[in-house]
């Protein structure tokens, strides 16, 4: 079988069924061999971080200021909106809601000792050159400096530098995260830890998939109530794109079918050819929801702060870093890592965790993101009817 045509979701799956399956019969020098493996590839990803900010949100945000007007800023002010609104509504969901489907499994999470009895044979410290904060003000300040300078150089420069960040993800990076995972999984069978783990998995996993479909039905409710449209049959025109989402994992590959379901949908094609290419890469509200979702429950069962006050500057800044998400396997979770550790204070196993339930439902929030783009080019049609 040629591993290279094994999607990354199946290979993580692997990861985590054989981490447990050998768990049960590896002897702890062979865990420990992971774990050091684990704890190099940790150091590196937290030095690579910083660059990974800056390679992917600077260029993004200089992309931006092609075609600059009015339309432009309404439909990034509409998707920006949308994505930070689907944060705040997976917050409070989990909020209201976690304590009494988890139950038990938080507190069997909370008792863990994930800094554990193994340790790794030794690590190598490669500390990160400049602070996660600092790199998103850098990018910022290259991404527009970028989008308003007539000349060709920055802008080279920097979709040179994002090519080079996107190969070290692809070709270094997603190679390595089955053999973390499978790290991770590894060391909790081996100390004990892994049932209440798979327990919680699985209802995070579900009571995500719920959240998914309300938020879809919220704002094709929205864009029914702007345009006097029927919501629930937009919804069902876009549903080709959904599948097609699914199958392809990206955002962008599925531009052709959300561009023709969102014409279907009554959409002008001068305004489904603008509003579409620009929402895959920044409407991201399934995304931000299955990140807040998980990061909660991490957050509550190790006993880390889960105020609003943290939270909705978590979702805010994360909703500008995903901008250039799309392009990059696993790309918002990736966005996600530098902040999970800087504003809500993820370890290396906490943000293992994140990035193996996550993947587990990567096709289901980038199908729900290219679904909810029809809600936006309906509205920002309907506005720019009206200005016409």
């Amino acid at each position: 079988m040629n591993l290279k045509k094994f999607g990354i979701l199946p290979k993580i799956l692997v990861a985590i069924a054989l981490g447990i399956l050998c768990s049960f019969f590896f002897p702890g020098w062979a865990v420990r061999v992971f774990l050091t493996f684990n704890s190099i590839f940790g150091n590196f990803l937290g030095m690579f971080i910083p660059l990974l900010i800056i390679g992917l949100v600077a260029p993004g945000i200089s992309d931006l200021g092609n075609g600059a007007g009015k339309l432009l800023l309404i439909t990034v002010a509409l998707a920006y909106g949308s994505t930070v609104l689907s944060g705040i509504f997976s917050y409070f969901s989990c909020y209201f809601t976690y304590p009494y489907i988890l139950g038990d499994g938080l507190s069997s999470l909370g008792n863990m000792d994930m800094s554990n009895r193994l340790t790794p044979y030794f690590t190598i410290e490669m500390p990160p050159f400049i602070s996660v904060t600092t790199a998103l003000v850098l990018a910022f300040i290259l991404g527009l400096t970028a989008s308003s300078t007539p000349g060709v150089f920055m802008k080279g420069f920097l979709t040179d530098f994002r090519d080079i960040v996107t190969r070290v993800i692809t070709r270094v990076i997603i190679p390595c995260l089955p053999i973390y995972i499978f790290g991770i999984f590894l060391q909790m069978g081996a100390e004990g830890h892994v049932g209440a783990v798979l327990g919680a998995f699985l209802k995070i996993v579900g009571f995500i998939f719920l959240l998914h479909v309300t938020e879809l039905l919220f704002l094709f409710l929205i864009a029914g109530l702007v345009t006097k449209k029927n919501p629930f049959r937009s919804l069902v025109t876009m549903l080709p794109a959904y599948v097609t989402a699914l199958g392809t994992s990206s955002s962008a590959a599925t531009i052709p079918v959300t561009l023709q379901q969102a014409i279907k949908n009554g959409v002008r094609s001068e305004t489904a050819s603008f509003t579409v290419p620009l929402c895959a890469t920044i409407h991201m509200p399934c995304s931000i929801l299955k990140i807040t979702a998980v990061a909660y429950a991490i957050s509550l069962s190790m006993g880390l702060p889960c105020d609003f006050g943290t939270y909705v500057g978590f979702i805010m800044m994360l909703g500008i870093t995903m901008v250039a998400a799309p392009g990059v396997p696993g790309g918002a979770i990736m966005a996600a890592l530098g902040l999970l550790g800087s504003m809500l204070g993820f370890d290396a196993n906490m943000q293992g965790l994140m990035i193996a339930i996550y993947i587990a439902m990567d096709s289901f929030g980038t199908a729900g993101n290219v679904t909810g783009d029809g809600a936006i080019a309906l509205i920002v049609d309907h506005i720019r009817g009206k200005k016409q």
